[in-house]
């Protein structure tokens, strides 16, 4: 199967993340659905900046990472992973990111995004761990 399609109508293949082998000891790839989770993976955990050659691209949730955990904070995170998906990632619509605090780690949230597959309409959704330290 040919990189940038991965036979079930939704572009994009790449590195898997985070990285790893094949059986055969080979890096793995990721493609499909698969490596749109990846991607959202890797734009929500990169800090803007981050990227020498790419300064503008992440997103901005780590500014918050001192925050106490208040409203404001939380609607600060939604709107900065918002922002950066609907930037970085075009294989998808945004539909909803809503971020609650973790009831067994108080320093923890979780950023639940759910979204659209372009090119299959189909939906998306994962949850993604951000640690605040208080």
């Amino acid at each position: 199967m040919p990189l940038g399609n991965s036979g079930d109508g939704v572009p994009g293949a790449g590195l898997g993340f985070p990285v790893t082998t094949d059986h055969k000891g080979n890096i793995a790839l990721s493609s499909g659905e698969e490596n749109i989770q990846d991607s959202i993976r890797i734009i929500i955990g990169t800090a803007k900046g981050e990227r020498v050659m790419r300064p503008e691209f992440g997103c901005e949730i780590h500014e918050h990472v001192f925050n106490n955990i208040t409203g404001t904070t939380i609607t600060l995170v939604e709107s900065s992973v918002e922002e950066a998906l609907i930037e970085w990632e075009p294989r998808i619509d945004v539909e909803d990111v809503n971020v609650r605090r973790d009831a067994d780690v108080p320093s923890k949230l979780l950023i639940e995004i759910h979204y659209i597959v372009r090119s299959t309409n189909s939906e998306g959704n994962m949850v993604y761990p951000f640690y605040l330290n208080e």
